[in-house]
């Protein structure tokens, strides 16, 4: 080896690896009680106010008939998290933004900037949702079960049991599954139900869900991004 470049070799297997992309959580729209509970820690928890933000790792609880709005402005992604639902920002694990710990939310995702191809990542319990250029809802109740309505685009279901392939949610279907229990797909063929029944709180198999909303609440396309569909 030269032993000019020796020193230099040194130096570069010495260097730390560079630091994650911070992100920022950003609470646009608050209704009601919402409290955030900074690194997870219940007993700081504090109410938030539209326009606070919010760090990785601080959970997010939405009282009754409350809703809150939380975009991710690196991601070019918003969340509108409705009542009675308990969220994580962010978890650690590479590409993933929001962990639904329980209740009910709608996920918006733009387009990043040409040349960034970063994950952007809902976890659930037993599975990871990943991004196909989507919106969507996910609701997980009390037992761990997960429902799954994709409103556009493709959400790509990654199973947390061993040897099991990805399955592909396409815009109109949705989908239930748990940690023990592998996706099972549907058409979203029951008359009447769209995306604004979603937002109200009902499910595409015509039962209510934990987080209907008050009337007067936040209403489709009402984010921080502004109206109109969201762009893949």
């Amino acid at each position: 080896m030269n032993l000019m470049l020796a020193p230099l070799l040194f130096t570069l297997l010495q260097a730390p690896a560079p630091a994650p992309e911070a992100l920022t959580y950003r609470f646009e729209e608050v209704k009601r009680s919402v409290l955030r509970q900074p690194g997870g820690d219940k007993a700081k928890e504090i109410k938030i106010a539209k326009g606070d933000s919010a760090l990785p790792g601080d959970g997010v609880t939405t009282g009754w008939w409350a809703q809150t709005t939380i975009s991710v402005p690196e991601r070019a992604s918003r969340f509108e998290v409705y009542a009675n639902t308990q969220v994580k920002l962010a978890s650690g694990e590479p590409g993933v933004l929001l962990i639904v710990e329980r209740g009910r939310i709608k996920a918006f995702f733009q387009s990043l900037v040409e040349g960034n191809r970063q994950e952007r990542q809902v976890a659930v319990p037993g599975a990871l949702l990943a991004v196909r250029g989507t919106r969507y809802g996910v609701e997980v109740d009390k037992n761990g079960k997960s429902t799954l309505v994709v409103f556009e685009g493709v959400v790509e279901v990654l199973h947390k049991t061993p040897h099991t392939e990805s399955i592909r949610v396409k815009a109109g279907e949705w989908a239930t599954f748990g940690p023990n229990n592998l996706p099972q797909i549907q058409p979203m063929s029951m008359r009447g139900f769209q995306e604004g029944s979603w937002s109200q709180g009902m499910r595409p198999d015509g039962t209510m869900g934990p987080g209907a909303m008050a009337p007067g609440s936040m209403q489709k396309g009402s984010g921080p991004m502004g109206p109109g569909p969201m762009h893949h």
